[in-house]
């Protein structure tokens, strides 16, 4: 008879996807073949990133099929995710056409969708564009909010005004002292899931690659016994274990970026042709309350 760890072993070469699912309120990873027998009692969603609708350069000439190869992947999942979240730079400069071709397309997936901005996303009207868009109804008048989710508490901060280059993101005194009166309250055994954009933890500060006053945040999430961060902007997978804080960033659909300091500064990656798919990808996170987040990364290759 097939037992359970006869089955992985024949799907471990399905693919490099990574589901996120919450053990006991911590996150644990497995791969798109165990996400296929999650629990049924709880639910999975799938995080995009840095779809840059309007990018035009070498790195990438159509990140609109490049977006729509990423839904079809979705689409096939074997278990339809009860939503998708989008950490930003949802455009690339914040153009109307840019924004409506971001909206058909993700409409397509006909899933329960909430976004985050990019620094991309708020270029010349401090996202106004963005927020008339993609704005959550709920959101306080700074773009941030929350909302809960089979058991998870999910929270979507906003880090990007004001971003710069060699500085990187700020929360902010009134988006930090709205998260404590959010998070007050709530039970330690909660799960919760932050979504931001630039990471809140110093990936590389010297590219900006940092949240500085993310420390201020952290007093607030560290009581709580799993807090799962995902992040956008860097274009690729970085990973740490703080305590009982796991930080995540996640690739684009749009075009790779360079390690950390592999480069002289950070931007689109020229990458062969074949190759391209392979640095792209998304990003599967299965939750059920007895095994926790399970998370699977799935390039586009």
């Amino acid at each position: 008879m097939t037992t359970r760890r006869d089955m992985m072993k024949c799907l471990a070469w399905a693919g490099t996807g990574i589901v996120w699912t919450m053990a006991g309120g911590v996150p644990r990873s497995l791969n798109l073949g165990e996400a296929a027998l999650a629990e049924p009692t709880g639910f999975t969603f799938v995080q995009i990133s840095d779809t840059h609708m309007g990018f035009k350069a070498e790195a990438n000439p159509d990140p609109n099929a490049t977006l729509q190869a990423a839904l079809d992947k979705i689409a096939a999942l074997p278990n339809k995710p009860a939503m998708m979240i989008h950490t930003g730079d949802v455009t690339h400069l914040s153009k109307p056409a840019e924004f409506d071709t971001a909206d058909q397309l993700i409409k397509s997936a006909k899933l329960d969708t909430h976004f985050i901005p990019g620094e991309h996303d708020v270029i010349g009207d401090d996202g106004k564009m963005y927020f008339e868009r993609f704005g959550a109804k709920d959101a306080a008048a700074g773009g941030w909010y929350s909302f809960d989710q089979g058991g998870v508490h999910f929270v979507g901060l906003m880090n990007v005004v004001g971003f710069g280059p060699a500085s990187g993101g700020t929360l902010g005194k009134e988006q930090i002292e709205w998260l404590e009166k959010d998070l007050k309250g709530k039970s330690a055994s909660t799960p919760v899931v932050v979504m931001a954009h630039i990471p809140l933890w110093p990936v590389y500060p010297q590219w900006g690659w940092t949240t500085a006053d993310a420390e201020e945040a952290f007093k607030y999430l560290k009581p709580f016994g799993s807090v799962t961060v995902l992040n956008g902007h860097i274009h690729q997978v970085v990973q740490k274990v703080e305590g009982k804080m796991t930080f995540q960033t996640a690739m684009s659909t749009a075009f790779p970026q360079p390690a950390a300091g592999s480069a002289p500064n950070p931007g689109p990656m020229k990458v062969p042709s074949d190759k391209l798919k392979s640095l792209l990808g998304l990003r599967e996170i299965a939750y059920a309350p007895a095994t926790g987040l399970k998370l699977s990364e799935q390039t586009l290759a």
